[in-house]
């Protein structure tokens, strides 16, 4: 099978349809051989390769390659030796035992076993396996799929290290056995995204200080993107002779950094409607719950899925929450405006301009009401569920001395000034301003200065701890000082004590929405070979071809493209922007125009952030990849929301508690 992202017929795949693709072509429908062709069969799976699974498919496109049953490696099952099974396992030895155990004997669970692995096996295994006469005959398939990423959205994936940032930067990570495991899982990991991609890549990384100066001297925590990089770059050289059709020529770009580059976008209020919903709504995943009325008039708890397959949150997802809602009123507007029905009961009002609830409420009634109608109704109820909640925690105030305070417009008599005199914003909204502040202004809280601060903003000893954690994040520039204080040293050019420097080359937009996540400037650079080589290395050196007239990355660095649309200013813009719906429910999605628009995409930038990416940096993505014409995909170790991020912080320094236990 063909893993190029251009198919046969020249529409381009993006990096989670390729997953996709993969484990219901390359995997399932591969079973359907001889006898096996027709005859529905089980697919077993372990906790992690479930996970794999169902990111990247939907059951129904499991059932469609002729599975019927879904079952746990580990749980109990009932032998069904009339049927086939497919094992997608990892390639441990206690899977593999697991696995034996069902297909050995007189009378084993099923009639023939496909086992499909998600990483490479070791030999030994493989011996394991060949030593039992008796399951040999009933194997119809043993293959390395090497795919055990978490394909989390179309452009990004997780290798699920939630504790990372514990076991890499935490209090006694010399002490511990679990930095070197967690490493070599991430990179195992990232490893078999190059492998279902068939891409090679330029693997370059974060430097550690002391490689850059001198007298610094270097700690683990500092070495993590080294470390990761070197990982990483062995398994691919393994690839390179094991997998058939692997590049023997770099044919993208991976750049590894960690948490240190940015830990402002972490908890700065990120104002699109997608970040908005998760760090607001308290929802599990992707999944939104919510009540609405039934059919006997009853209310009924109902769940939703806020993912790729809703057209309205794929056109809305990274729009500002306020033209999120205006877009979703324009939509109800139009539908009505088209149906008579609807007319009529809006002639027979009072007249005047009807609210969005008044036009949800109408076209709920309608005699066509419809799954799309349904869809757009909600929509309209989540984002006004998420406005009330700005208005109600005073948001807009809180959001816009963040973003003076990173670039430059605010600074200590503003942030103290606020915390005199809103005792009522929540707490965590306080240490969340408070984080960045520190990020900006470390000398702030030296010695007793930050505990004062702490005080004034009436927050607890375990908040001050995600403050006072920051430093571990910082690698060998951080240093405890006598009176228990801090310092942080950012790598960023500043303007009058700014985080960030405006962006001049973009249009207006936002005010709310002028902060961008360091890992922008960080991807458009390595577009254009601009790192610098003394802050970024690369564990492979450049081969005289990559930069030859006829390569694609070249073409592409040397192809001028308009700027993309800005989610930042320093100015207030208008509300009203040129729209090509025409209805009041059909998406206007970029996706609309994806096959003509990416038929000539460059080639692929991956990066990789250690220690939890945010959604503003998913959202950078997708922005860049339309503005420089070449697939940017983003991993990280976990995505965290806000609270996930500062409650991982705290667990640096905490003793004898897990996620569950803590929170902000």
């Amino acid at each position: 099978m063909s893993f190029d992202s251009d198919s046969s017929n020249g529409e381009y795949k993006f990096f989670r349809q390729i997953s996709r693709d993969r484990l219901l072509h390359e995997m399932l429908r591969s079973t359907k051989v001889g006898d096996s062709k027709s005859t529905w069969k089980v697919l077993i799976m372990d906790k992690i390769t479930v996970k794999v699974m169902s990111y990247s498919c939907k059951m129904a496109d499991i059932t469609e390659e002729g599975v019927s049953l879904v079952e746990d490696l580990y749980k109990r099952r009932q032998p069904l030796p009339s049927m086939d099974a497919i094992y997608f396992i990892q390639p441990l030895k206690e899977n593999v035992v697991m696995f034996l155990s069902d297909m050995s004997g007189r009378c084993p669970l099923y009639k023939k076993a496909y086992v499909f692995f998600s990483s490479p096996i070791p030999k030994d295994l493989v011996s394991h396996i060949k030593n039992d006469s008796s399951v040999l005959p009933r194997i119809g398939a043993l293959r390395e799929m090497n795919l055990e990423f978490f394909a989390i959205d179309s452009q990004g994936f997780i290798t699920d290290n939630e504790r990372a940032l514990e076991e890499l930067f935490g209090e006694d990570v010399d002490n511990s056995r679990k930095y070197d495991a967690c490493l070599n899982t991430m990179a195992n990991r990232i490893a078999t995204v190059f492998a279902s991609l068939r891409e090679l890549p330029f693997v370059h990384y974060r430097a550690a200080k002391s490689s850059i100066e001198a007298s610094t001297m270097t700690t683990l925590r500092d070495l993590v993107p080294t470390k990761l990089a070197a990982g990483v770059w062995n398994c691919l050289a393994k690839y390179k002779s094991t997998i058939s059709h692997f590049p023997q020529t770099e044919t993208c770009e991976l750049l590894i950094v960690d948490r240190s580059i940015d830990q402002i976008a972490p908890v700065i209020h990120e104002w699109t409607y997608d970040a908005m919903c998760r760090d607001l709504l308290n929802m599990e995943g992707n999944k939104y719950v919510y009540e609405s009325p039934g059919k006997s008039g009853a209310p009924e708890r109902k769940e939703v899925l806020l993912e790729d397959h809703d057209p309205i949150w794929l056109e809305l997802r990274h729009a500002h929450i306020a033209d999120a809602s205006e877009r979703l009123h324009e939509k109800m507007t139009n539908f009505v405006s088209k149906n008579k029905a609807a007319q009529i009961h809006h002639g027979s009002r009072d007249g005047g301009e009807l609210s969005t609830r008044d036009l949800q409420k109408m076209v709920q009634a309608l005699p066509q009401y419809s799954e799309q109608i349904d869809k757009l109704s909600l929509h309209v109820e989540i984002a006004g569920k998420v406005n009330k909640v700005i208005k109600e925690l005073g948001l807009r105030e809180i959001g816009q001395l963040e973003q003076d305070l990173v670039f430059g417009d605010a600074g200590t008599k503003e942030v103290i000034n606020f915390l005199r005199t809103k005792q009522d914003a929540s707490p965590e909204n306080k240490l969340r301003l408070l984080m960045i502040y520190a990020a900006i202004y470390p000398e702030k809280f030296e010695a007793d200065k930050g505990t004062k601060l702490m005080q004034l903003a009436r927050l607890s000893p375990d908040d001050m701890n995600a403050v006072n954690n920051m430093r571990y994040l910082v690698g060998s520039d951080t240093k405890k000082t006598s009176g228990g204080g801090f310092s942080l040293k950012f790598d960023v050019q500043r303007k009058k004590h700014a985080a960030r420097k405006e962006r001049t080359d973009e249009e207006e937009t936002w005010q709310l929405s002028r902060f961008y996540p360091m890992i922008e400037e960080l991807i458009e650079k390595l577009s254009k070979d601009e790192l610098p080589k003394n802050e970024y290395h690369c564990m492979n050196d450049r081969s005289p071809s990559f930069h030859g007239g006829s390569t694609q990355g070249a073409s592409v660095r040397a192809t001028q493209v308009q700027p993309a649309h800005s989610m930042r200013s320093r100015r207030t813009a208008t509300w009203a922007r040129p729209r090509n719906s025409d209805d009041g429910y059909s998406s206007d999605s970029i996706l609309k125009h994806a096959s003509s628009d990416f038929k000539k995409m460059g080639q692929r930038i991956f990066v990789f952030i250690v220690g939890g990416a945010t959604r503003s940096e998913l959202r950078v993505a997708h922005k860049l990849t339309t503005k420089l014409k070449r697939e940017v995909i983003l991993g990280s170790s976990s995505i965290d929301d806000p609270p996930q991020f500062i409650t991982k912080l705290k667990l640096l320094t905490a003793q004898d508690l897990n996620i569950d236990d803590l929170q902000i």
